[in-house]
């Protein structure tokens, strides 16, 4: 709401620049709503073409039936005539050949066909290939660490042989450090898909501390599995229940209690467990999501990485980022205002997905820009935040000592602002 005179609530306190950047809210929800409009004539124009080829599709099948009874029907009449001079064929052929001719099946198909061709149009016209608009060409990159992010993510993906021919065939003779950790990883995943559990048992033993530190439930997974297998595979259940007072009698008192019950109960049906109530701990998707949290940890604790290696994240943002960067550079063209290779900071706002989020950002709520380290958060005595420059004008550079807050009747004294660290 725009503040007047009769709407004093609304009014905008004194030093707040908000009115100066009132119109970017607008300008940037104009244009999503621009460009959900062209995804949306993109998504008519295929569905266009989906309930053509479904249409199509009917009526062919239709036709078919059609037809096919129409020869039967012929068939039958010749066969039941008697023999010529008697009995004439040539007419029930000339009936045949007119249903032929006059079915709709090439109408069918051609209004289809116009809906193909014309898709690709939409595609051609809404979609813009050319994406070196959106991209900086000042930007200096070390090409021995985009080397080693691609074959990082080649050995994480197991494809060691290819991950060794691109470091050697574009002559970077140093071998990527992480090569032998996925090796053992690779291993380790490999054996629990045969149902070998040896391998990544001793591995979180090993590393039962650090997995305790990141409040992983890894290695409490791995020997329920375990626990069962030898449910299944032992005569009596006395096994099953000396390994569980080994292994895994020491999460009880953690949030597995409720788990580890299940596992005890489904002794019961030790025989036949498949066909129990607890027939969801055979279940494989148990031991796939064991492999990933092994992964995922793996990563994290030997390697300090993430689950996904730095290249998948970086497409995969990339892949949302770039649609609104292009139509952004398409709609500012023709404005020689904007020079998008000097930018310190994007032009629209990009909202990325939460696994995209690695650190707290603040962005001043007056003046609408994300703190850095020139321009760091301030938190002021009453309690509210706002970047250090936006004080800085509000407090005339330091010739007023204090001011009113913009959020609160507060008066705030500059000395007392601190510094905010995220």
């Amino acid at each position: 709401h725009l503040p007047t005179k009769k709407n004093k609530r609304n009014r905008v306190p004194p030093g707040d620049k908000r009115k100066r950047f009132i119109f970017k809210p607008l300008v940037i929800r104009h244009y999503f709503t621009y460009l959900v409009m062209e995804l949306k004539s993109i998504k008519d124009a295929f569905d266009r073409v989906a309930n053509k080829q479904k249409l199509s599709y009917t009526k062919t099948h239709e036709i078919i039936q059609m037809l096919s009874q129409e020869l039967d029907k012929a068939l039958s009449i010749l066969q039941e005539a008697p023999p010529p001079p008697q009995f004439d064929h040539r007419s029930i052929l000339a009936d045949v050949k007119k249903t032929f001719t006059e079915n709709q099946l090439e109408v069918t198909e051609k209004e289809l066909n116009v809906a193909l061709t014309k898709y690709p149009k939409v595609l051609e016209k809404q979609l813009n290939s050319d994406i070196s608009k959106a991209y900086r060409t000042n930007i200096e990159f070390d090409t021995h660490v985009v080397n080693q992010i691609i074959a990082n993510f080649l050995y994480r993906q197991g494809m060691f042989d290819i991950g060794d021919s691109f470091l050697a065939e574009i002559g970077d003779e140093s071998e990527c450090s992480t090569r032998q950790s996925f090796v053992e990883m690779h291993q380790i995943v490999d054996a629990m898909k045969k149902r070998d559990l040896k391998p990544a048992l001793n591995w979180a033993a090993s590393n039962s501390e650090k997995l305790k530190q990141a409040r992983s439930d890894l290695e409490m997974k791995l020997h329920s599995l375990r626990f069962l297998e030898i449910a299944k595979e032992s005569q009596n259940s006395q096994e099953a229940i000396n390994y569980a007072r080994k292994h895994i009698a020491g999460y009880a008192d953690s949030s597995s209690l409720y788990e580890i019950q299940k596992l005890f109960c489904s002794l019961l049906w030790s025989k036949n467990i498949e066909h129990s109530p607890y027939s969801e701990l055979l279940s494989p998707s148990r031991w796939d999501n064991a492999a990933r949290e092994l992964t995922r940890q793996y990563c994290n604790i030997l390697l300090g990485e993430p689950s996904e290696s730095a290249l998948s994240i970086t497409v995969t943002a990339g892949t949302q980022a770039l649609p609104v960067l292009l139509k952004y550079m398409n709609v500012t063209a023709s404005s020689k205002k904007v020079d998008w290779q000097s930018v310190e900071q994007l032009p629209v706002a990009v909202e990325l997905s939460e696994e995209f989020q690695f650190h707290s950002v603040f962005v001043c709520p007056v003046s609408k820009e994300q703190a850095s380290d020139e321009n760091p958060p301030m938190m002021m005595s009453c309690g509210h935040v706002l970047c250090k420059q936006t004080i800085n004008k509000m407090s005339k550079n330091g010739a007023k000592s204090s001011f009113k807050c913009p959020y609160c009747p507060t008066d705030v004294d500059i000395s007392r602002c601190r510094q905010l660290h995220f």
